[in-house]
């Protein structure tokens, strides 16, 4: 369980009840967090979810419960989508672009294909064009392979509603992912070309890895210097990283199940660098420099399916 959720959330007074409570939410914890953090793509919002989520798990009386693993992702799922909204408005003022929160992951977030690119900044960005119910229909199913009827528990529809939404998300989805099929070998040698082009100023190199219709992202939330509108096109593209990169150190992380870069200033974590590529080149790019976004950089954060 979370920090706070130990603190601030385990009533005075503990008794079987909250100790049963306690070991059952303790146990599906990482996948009640994945599952927030994938409707959210924000750390700190899917932590509030739990603590939520926590608040209701206590009082139930858990001998009703058929199946706790359901249940549980139930609430969170409802905690999410509230908060799936406030965190709507938030964005509608946010200044430039609104990248999800980095997490720096396990190497068993990688091992699981499915997870990894589920999480993926990529991916998440997807999601981001899906309407709320959608969003937990599609992560639901698609993700984490819940029935239908389960599903329309945790979302307030009906099965049938839930199928129609389930089809129409896995369409919408599937028009937005990566124009061809990429081989994790493809993929990490493109990842490292650039990198390599990246950390030596290769400028030719670093043309040769984008594709030429890129598109950068930066995500600077106002705080610090971050283009206002996406960056588009390999010259334009090329130029901007020649900056950001110039005078920091570099180094390869695991970011959201996938490879990124890390740039550091003055042994501080400056940018966060995830890539998305398709047929072998980088289409995507999404630099996230907000500081209040790269505090989960400093520990690895489990998620589970």
């Amino acid at each position: 369980m979370s920090e706070r959720a130990e603190d601030a959330t385990v009533p005075f007074g503990r008794d079987d009840q909250t100790d049963s409570a306690t070991e059952v939410f303790v146990a599906h914890r990482n996948l009640l967090f994945t599952v927030a953090y994938e409707l959210l793509g924000s750390a700190a919002d899917a932590e509030d979810a739990l603590q939520e989520t926590w608040l209701r798990w206590v009082g139930v009386d858990l001998s009703t419960v058929r199946d706790q693993r359901a249940y549980l992702v139930r609430i969170a799922t409802r905690q999410a989508l509230a908060r799936l909204r406030t965190l709507g408005r938030r964005k509608e003022s946010y200044i430039g672009p609104w990248l999800p929160e980095p997490l720096l992951t396990a190497p068993d977030v990688a091992d699981d294909v499915e997870l990894a690119d589920s999480v993926s900044m990529a991916m998440l960005l997807v999601l981001e064009t899906l309407t709320p119910i959608e969003r937990a229909v599609f992560v639901l199913r698609e993700v984490f392979g819940f029935e239908y009827d389960e599903i329309a528990e945790a979302v307030g529809k009906n099965p049938a509603a839930v199928r129609q939404t389930a089809h129409r998300a896995r369409a919408h989805v599937a028009a937005r992912r990566p124009r061809g099929e990429v081989s994790a070998v493809q993929a990490r040698g493109a990842f490292q070309a650039f990198q390599r082009a990246v950390e030596t100023g290769d400028l030719r190199s670093l043309l040769d890895v984008l594709a030429p219709d890129v598109v950068l992202l930066t995500d600077g939330g106002g705080l610090v210097q971050a283009a206002l509108a996406p960056v588009v096109g390999a010259g334009l593209v090329a130029q901007v990283l020649g900056r950001i990169s110039g005078a920091m150190s570099l180094r390869t992380t695991q970011v959201n199940g996938c490879p990124a870069l890390a740039l550091r200033l003055d042994g501080e974590i400056d940018t966060v660098i995830a890539v998305r590529v398709d047929d072998g080149l980088i289409t995507g790019l999404y630099a996230v420099r907000n500081p209040e976004k790269l505090s989960r950089m400093d520990r690895e954060t489990a998620l589970r399916r």
